[in-house]
């Protein structure tokens, strides 16, 4: 099975329409802490209020469970009224999967001690990463927050929720071809009731303080 990389995008669609929010505020038509909603894997922003979302939105991240570093089933329910992240990673890649991590990090610094928000990296190669294998990556990065977890698992269920769930590949959606290799940048934001409400380039500081910003902004809700 080939390994490739993807091509890294300039700005993420989330951080271009915060911009497109700012300039908008000038006639007053979006509130200054909106982020929007994504409905579809071609990413087209909906800005709604909570209330039209309730009836507009339909897609939501869809059930699953898997095993994290520490042999822990972890699921849908786990994350049910909870912010989370969640990227796809494998322990052996060495270009943009370390880049990733060490800008989690940060992440991991600001809201360790947030038992409401929870952070997912998907292991895209889990016939490799076992529950001890991830273990020993964790160490490796000195990662201490509780909810932070590594989950590995069936390979056909965590591209099957990577690509039509989370949208993990964006422009691709479900037309990828479930043996193809998921290697992507792509961090995606889910609000409390498990819908997208931002895509970010994992790679980049400057989108994962946007990121981190716009974390705080759902706790403010």
């Amino acid at each position: 099975m080939a390994y490739w990389e993807p091509k890294t995008a300039l700005m993420s669609r989330t951080v271009f329409f915060r911009i497109l929010i700012i300039s908008v505020l000038s006639v007053g038509c979006i509130e200054s802490n909106s982020l929007p909603y994504y409905n579809s894997p071609d990413f087209n922003p909906l800005f709604l209020t909570q209330k039209e979302a309730e009836k507009k939105i339909d897609h939501k991240i869809d059930s699953f469970v898997f095993k994290n570093q520490n042999g822990q089933e972890i699921g849908l329910e786990d994350l049910i009224g909870k912010i989370h992240v969640a990227n796809f990673v494998f322990t052996q890649c060495a270009s943009i999967c370390p880049i990733m991590t060490n800008n989690f990090k940060s992440l991991e610094e600001r809201y360790e001690k947030d038992e409401d928000f929870v952070m997912l990296s998907f292991s895209v190669t889990p016939w490799i990463d076992s529950i001890p294998k991830l273990k020993s990556y964790t160490k490796d990065y000195e990662i201490k927050k509780r909810n932070w977890h590594f989950l590995t698992g069936k390979t056909s269920e965590i591209y099957a929720l990577a690509r039509t769930s989370y949208f993990a590949e964006e422009n691709l959606g479900f037309t990828k071809d479930s043996t193809d290799f998921l290697h992507t940048e792509h961090v995606l934001l889910i609000d409390q009731s498990l819908r997208i409400r931002g895509i970010y380039n994992g790679t980049l500081p400057l989108e994962i303080k946007q990121l981190s910003d716009d974390i705080q902004l759902l706790m403010n809700k």
